[in-house]
């Protein structure tokens, strides 16, 4: 291995940090939630903003932070959003009140909004063709193993009680992790060239808006009995994001920076590609949710138990980004991808149907499932970002991680809504559920077919081609 492989290795993984700890404390949180509200005297609403608002700040940020990273150095904004981050996990676990809680965790999630969009920005500026899709492949592991280390550390954290912190200790973690994941970026990221644009601030403000809108009913309607407000938001977030859409476009055309370069969407593999992965990704987000219902209300297992059930998926996801680059180059991996997650959920359902739950049917499917989200991942995003040249890196990083974020949210809210309604008997709830995810599934792998059909998979040398088709 040569000394430039080496500092590559070490670049990438100084990357992965960023979505593994903005994965992590989605679903710490969740396992920790109880002991919150015992500990801290928190109200069932100051729950929800505990949890919710740091995803409300996480998805208000990604393209921003994407855009941030190109205006000032990727490296610059990656080592931002992990000092705020970091900062804002000491001030979580030191929190003395609940209100001080709900707003440490915002600004938490600001802090991994900036940071996370790096990530697939540097794999995109420093990695071409083989290396690219194994970048990518690990990238896309570091998303599934942060959020299932998050539910198994958080359990185990908790119920370890470290130093008689109790619920802190899930904050307290961040703050030696993201000392050193600090450290690191300063010894491996190359420095940065100099500031590119200014931001787009009209863009900023619309899309904050717009994402505020669609998010905040997701994240908290559900909890709170689906007011008027929540479908009121929803309902404006339409016209509003249309509006972020055209203000966009005009900004482009007189030649500014605008803060997402909508061009991109012209291109079908990007396009479709959003769509795919926010579908399919919103199957895995929303089985978290369920899962952790099923396991620990229905069937008595504990937060850890939960946690490590989902490990075959982990580990087959991430296998996945390391087939790809042994399997045919065909347009219809993506696809078979998607299909293989339809029938590992419908197996999963037919099981449940047919009396055979538990644990001995989730593994083999989990496995299952987690491969063909590999696949259909790892695909996905090493052609979107070939498909562009890379000066797009942080509008392919951007908008990507935003769709899947809320593709997530809308999931977890309609699916997760529907399970907590048939709770009374947990197997046929989350048959159920399982049922309805083989359909979503369904739906990405006609999503990805589209994607792919005008689509060759291309040298990472040849993508201005295709943007200046897309401008015609």
């Amino acid at each position: 291995m040569t000394r430039e492989n080496i500092h590559r290795g070490w670049l990438l993984g100084v990357l992965l940090i960023g979505p593994f700890m903005a994965q992590a404390d989605v679903t710490i949180v969740n396992v920790a939630a109880p002991s919150i509200h015992t500990g801290l005297r928190a109200s069932g609403a100051a729950l929800q903003l505990v949890v919710g608002g740091y995803l409300i700040a996480v998805a208000m940020l990604l393209i921003t932070g994407a855009r941030l990273g190109q205006a000032y150095g990727y490296r610059r904004a990656f080592l931002a959003g992990a000092g705020v981050f970091s900062v804002a996990s000491l001030a979580c676990g030191l929190a003395p009140s609940p209100a001080v809680l709900v707003a440490a965790r915002i600004l938490q999630g600001a802090g991994a909004g900036v940071m996370f969009p790096q990530t697939l920005t540097g794999i995109q500026l420093h990695f071409t063709g083989e290396d690219r899709v194994r970048a990518i492949g690990r990238y896309a592991m570091a998303l599934s193993a942060g959020a299932v280390s998050g539910q198994i550390l958080g359990g185990l954290l908790v119920s370890a009680d470290v130093a008689g912190l109790g619920w802190r200790a899930v904050f307290l973690v961040n703050v030696p992790i993201g000392a050193g994941a600090l450290l690191a970026a300063h010894r491996f990221l190359p420095a940065d060239a100099t500031r590119e644009s200014r931001l787009d601030l009209k863009g900023v403000a619309l899309l904050s808006v717009s994402v505020l809108l669609l998010i905040v009913p997701l994240t908290l309607g559900r909890a709170a009995g689906w007011p008027s407000w929540a479908w009121a938001c929803l309902a404006v977030s339409l016209p509003a994001g249309a509006a972020f859409i055209v203000t966009e476009g005009r900004v482009a055309r007189r030649g500014g920076s605008p803060l997402l370069n909508t061009r991109i969407l012209t291109i079908p593999m990007i396009r479709w590609g959003l769509v795919t992965m926010a579908i399919a990704t919103s199957t895995y987000y929303t089985l978290m949710f369920t899962l952790a219902q099923y396991l620990q209300a229905g069937l008595g297992r504990s937060p850890a138990e939960s946690g490590l059930t989902l490990v075959p998926w982990v580990a087959a996801f991430g296998l996945a980004g390391q087939l790809v680059r042994r399997l045919p180059a065909t347009r219809w991996l993506p696809a078979g991808g998607c299909l293989l997650l339809a029938a590992a959920f419908a197996g999963i359902s037919t099981g449940l149907f047919a009396g055979a739950g538990g644990e001995p049917l989730l593994v083999p499917m989990f496995g299952l499932g987690g491969l063909g989200l590999g696949l259909q991942f790892a695909v996905l995003a090493a052609r979107m970002t070939s498909a562009v040249e890379p000066r797009y890196a942080p509008d392919i990083s951007g908008v990507s991680s935003t769709v899947i974020q809320i593709g997530g949210s809308i999931g977890v809210a309609a699916i997760g809504a529907l399970y907590l309604d048939l709770s009374g008997h947990a197997e046929r709830a989350f048959a159920i559920t399982t049922a309805a995810l083989a359909g979503l599934a369904l739906l990405a792998s006609a999503a990805a077919s589209l994607a792919t059909r005008t689509h060759v998979a291309a040298p990472a040398t040849a993508p201005a081609q295709k943007l200046q088709e897309a401008r015609r």
